[in-house]
């Protein structure tokens, strides 16, 4: 059975993100980041809903004018299409996994 864990590709260069599942109106991926940030003059803005689940490891993500969010593995939530964001850090020293449910 795969395993959304192991083996985890090498982030050291860039986020690395695998394709999970895709149907119509939904993608589901995976994404392992390793001390990656999104710059700040340069938010990600999608024309999307996205939901994201922080499996391993940590990080922040700043959403719209709103403060900083520290995530740990277990912890949700939903950035509505078109609300710029920013992932302000993930762990330097250990992968950060996450899974990106995508809606149409």
């Amino acid at each position: 059975m795969p395993s959304l864990l192991s083996p985890l590709p090498d982030a050291r260069m860039g986020e690395a993100f695998t394709e999970v599942l895709t149907r119509p109106g939904v993608r589901v991926e995976r994404i392992v980041s390793l001390g990656q940030a999104t710059p700040p003059d340069a938010p990600m803005v999608q024309g999307w809903d996205e939901w994201v689940l922080l499996l391993a490891g940590s990080a922040g993500l700043r959403i719209g004018e709103g403060a900083e969010i520290a995530l740990a593995p277990g912890d949700h939530l939903l950035i509505p299409a078109g609300t710029p964001h920013w992932v302000t850090h993930t762990a330097p020293d250990a992968p950060t996994v996450w899974l990106a449910l995508h809606l149409d």
